[in-house]
């Protein structure tokens, strides 16, 4: 995999059918000031990839996050990011794109705005996605390789005809935001811009990693940022104040306006396939790590065992969209992407930390590897960012988090326990 390659895959990885939704989170919250939000995300994930850049030309192994932080960290923190990722980012995440399902769906038919019909939707769809992902992977790839053009060319259609009818007054602003309501709108922000290290997971299958990776998660960076700050000027620039009553589907209220009610129901159902897209490569590739997890002593054996006749993960497939199901039905989208966030950005520290400590190693001196310019200023600016966007987690939030962090050290400790005292067989 090549730059051009490695910038494309970042690009899909990324941008998911939150972008569908956020520019009203953000233009609720903060108005056309809401642009500061994407340059300060943007700004952030540039210095963290710059960090991923530099540990990923070092440690060329497969496993992106995880692989970066265990070889700084040693065994126990690997573990804690691994669980930070497949749970709280991953199976969150999920749930929040599932309810972007809902809400859009809602729009054109609001029984789905309901409890009982939001959850019946919920079992429905994600029991689709285990049926095609416990067939093969070959037939998940494919879906999600279509899904890929589906949710894109909707978003180019808004920026390209969109712009002619932007309000150069509805992207006024005469003030700066609270700090406070910057914050907590910016967590959900990172919700949308997150994604990019999901692409350097095969860095085992990057050619020249040393040269591929800083300038392929640039590209594919700076990519994502262009798309999303138009996506903002369009939605922005149209609606202005009236942006409010399109919570739930604020480019499908753009694209009537551009088109007429018939560009309503394709963004609406844009947003719904490139929701299932997301959620399905989800469900494709993570029960995956639950498999391998399972054979490595970690998680139970039972997730690792194989269907008898299409020879996939099922119980990993099965238990992990259980866990989305879960979650889906406990929360709204802002809800589950703040979680989300929090866990990715932990995540995020441990690399960039990383990054740091491994900088520092001798034996790593002689080698031709990418080192981020400016010595400790990147890394100490998106460890900076990091936590800023951390403290803005609400204290139940952060309880959540810290107990979390904390069961999932007592399993480490258990399963190792179990492995060198393993229980006599009957």
């Amino acid at each position: 995999m090549g730059i051009p390659a490695l910038a494309a895959t970042i690009v899909n990885n990324t941008i998911g059918a939150g972008i569908y939704v956020l520019p009203a989170t953000v233009g609720i919250a903060m108005g056309a000031a809401g642009m500061m939000e994407y340059f300060f995300c943007a700004a952030m994930l540039v210095a963290i990839m710059l960090c991923y850049a530099e540990i990923g030309s070092r440690i060329t192994a497969t496993g992106g996050s995880y692989i970066y932080v265990e070889a700084a960290f040693g065994p126990l923190v690997g573990f804690i990011v691994n669980w930070l990722f497949f749970l709280g980012w991953g199976s969150m995440g999920s749930a929040a794109v599932m309810n972007i399902v809902a809400d859009s769906l809602s729009v054109l038919f609001p029984i789905f705005s309901e409890p009982l019909p939001r959850a019946l939707l919920f079992f429905v769809l994600l029991g689709i996605m285990v049926l095609v992902n416990v067939r093969g992977a070959k037939t998940g790839v494919r879906f999600v390789q279509y899904i890929t053009i589906i949710k894109l060319l909707p978003l180019f259609g808004i920026i390209i005809f969109g712009f002619i009818q932007v309000k150069t007054g509805n992207l006024h602003w005469e003030h700066l935001p609270v700090l406070k309501t910057f914050g907590e709108t910016a967590l959900v922000a990172f919700f949308v811009f997150a994604g990019f290290e999901t692409s350097l997971g095969a860095s085992g299958e990057i050619k020249d990693p040393k040269r591929t990776v800083p300038r392929g998660i640039l590209l594919g960076g700076a990519l994502v940022f262009i798309i999303y700050i138009l996506i903002q000027t369009v939605a922005q620039g149209i609606l202005g104040e009236q942006i409010v009553n399109f919570k739930d589907a604020p480019l499908a209220a753009v694209a009537e306006k551009i088109i007429g009610p018939i560009g309503a129901t394709i963004i609406l159902v844009a947003t719904m396939i490139s929701a299932l897209g997301n959620t399905s490569g989800d469900v494709l590739a993570t029960p995956r790590l639950l498999f391998a997890g399972a054979h490595d002593g970690f998680f139970p054996k039972f997730l690792g065992k194989v269907h008898p006749k299409f020879a996939t993960p099922y119980f990993a497939v099965i238990t992990y969209a259980s866990l989305i199901f879960i979650f889906a039905i406990s929360g709204s989208f802002k809800d589950l992407a703040v979680l989300a966030s929090g866990s990715l950005l932990l995540v995020y520290l441990g690399v960039v930390l990383a990054t740091i400590k491994l900088r520092m190693k001798k034996e790593n001196e002689a080698e031709k590897t990418f080192k981020v310019p400016g010595g400790l200023i990147i890394p100490l600016i998106a460890i900076a960012a990091i936590i800023f966007l951390l403290w803005h987690l609400k204290t139940i939030e952060k309880l959540a988090t810290i107990i979390f962090i904390a069961v999932v050290m007592v399993i480490y400790f258990l399963m190792k326990f179990l492995r060198k005292n393993p229980l006599s067989e009957p």
